[in-house]
């Protein structure tokens, strides 16, 4: 059955969020559902949303993004438009609907939003709610909660009225059972991967780049991939290539970051500068090769409740990852067979968990090759993730429809 989703969210930057939701759409149109993008910012106005890409609407909702994206107020200004969202955003969810009529609403959680669910009441049709971090805690332990009674709520009304809450980690479930959800109605669906991307034209691809960067057979390279900060510790990272016995480890760095040049200036310090590739912000479209060019990639840091974008990354292209032994990243990983584990913060147990990797290059490259087996096998892919989205509504019509 051929579904249409009014997919609604209220994201204003282009980062990982932007990228879930570009994927997600994209996978849910590749099963042959009509999606469409109701949002402050559109992320994917091209390719089925029924506006072509450089008629006049499409142009009016680009140019309305860059003004939400460049405007910069107090944060107390911020939450007050936030919470007026709410409303203004239910009002563009019905008139969209009116025309499309969709089978239910696909909204991504934000901070003081209950669009969602103010739309979803008005025309009759479930709401499924995409988590992807316990906002209120995450906002308010960053001293950047300005209301947070309103926030907490807000965010209580809209967990327990969604038909159907999305948590990307059984982690991150159990804290939106404690903030509001009903357990009953909560599924964990991680983020995906698209194995697609890593075949002959991203290996040929990789080939190339170490190539380009002189990185012969013989050196082991170490990657990372996202926005660097400070927190990520990867001069933890650096300090494993000024160690005796990884003299052969490049480390290269697909991301910029306020953390960038402190690690320049840790490599300086230990004299492995010439080993660190700090390459900038990657396209998309470069990045499978990339990530094929490494030998292991590292997540040196993460919240304890998240679902990294690059563990799927380096999942789908068969590489082995390193990353911190914490729950929600032992959802995904088996220590030593799909992946390894280090423990959080501990430069010496990322280099004892390096070490055998860079000895034995066939073992890391077992565990690549399981790791994506089990990708495959989960189907932790973005096609999976729109299959799941589609069952969940089926189950939910089967019970009788919305809440």
């Amino acid at each position: 059955m051929s579904l249409r989703i009014l997919y609604h969210h209220r994201i204003r930057s282009d980062d990982g969020q932007a990228v879930h939701v570009r994927e997600l759409i994209g996978a849910l149109r590749a099963e042959g559902h009509e999606v469409l993008e109701c949002a402050l910012v559109p992320k994917a106005v091209e390719g089925g949303s029924g506006r072509a890409p450089g008629d006049r609407e499409a142009q009016v909702a680009e140019d309305s993004g860059r003004f939400w994206q460049r405007l910069s107020l107090p944060r107390a200004a911020v939450e007050a438009m936030e919470i007026a969202y709410g409303y203004q955003g239910a009002r563009r969810i019905v008139a969209a609907a009116r025309e499309f009529r969709p089978h239910f609403i696909y909204e991504r959680h934000a901070l003081h939003c209950d669009a969602g669910l103010r739309a979803a009441k008005a025309l009759g049709i479930p709401l499924m709610l995409e988590v992807n971090s316990p906002l209120c805690d995450e906002m308010q332990r960053l001293g950047l909660l300005r209301y947070p009674r309103r926030a907490r709520r807000t965010e209580a009304r809209v967990l327990g009225g969604a038909d159907v809450v999305f948590a990307v980690t059984d982690v991150l479930r159990g804290l939106l059972v404690e903030a509001g959800a009903p357990r009953e109605r909560t599924k964990v669906v991680p983020n995906g991967g698209v194995p697609d991307r890593y075949g002959e034209d991203a290996r040929r691809a990789s080939e190339s780049f170490r190539a380009r960067l002189g990185l012969g057979p013989r050196a082991f390279v170490l990657g990372f991939v996202g926005y660097m900060r400070d927190w990520h510790r990867l001069d933890l990272a650096v300090e494993v290539l000024a160690a005796p016995g990884f003299e052969d480890v490049s480390l290269v760095l697909a991301g910029d970051g306020p953390a960038r040049a402190a690690v320049g200036e840790t490599a300086l310090r230990l004299g492995v500068s010439d080993r660190v590739h700090a390459l900038g912000a990657v396209a998309p479209d470069d990045l499978p090769g990339h990530v094929m060019a490494f030998d292991a990639a590292l997540i040196p840091a993460i919240n304890g409740y998240a679902s990294p974008l690059k563990l799927f990354d380096s999942l789908a292209a068969g590489v082995a990852t390193l990353a911190p032994r914490q729950p929600n990243l032992e959802e995904t990983i088996d220590d030593g067979v799909d992946g390894v584990l280090f423990d959080v913060g501990n430069g010496d147990a990322l280099r004892e968990a390096l070490r055998p990797l860079v000895a034995d290059r066939a073992k890391c490259r077992a565990i690549g090759a399981a790791g994506r087996e089990r990708l495959l096998r989960e189907d932790w892919t973005w096609r999976g993730n729109a299959r799941r989205v589609v069952a969940a509504f089926e189950e939910l019509q089967a019970r009788g429809g919305a809440a």
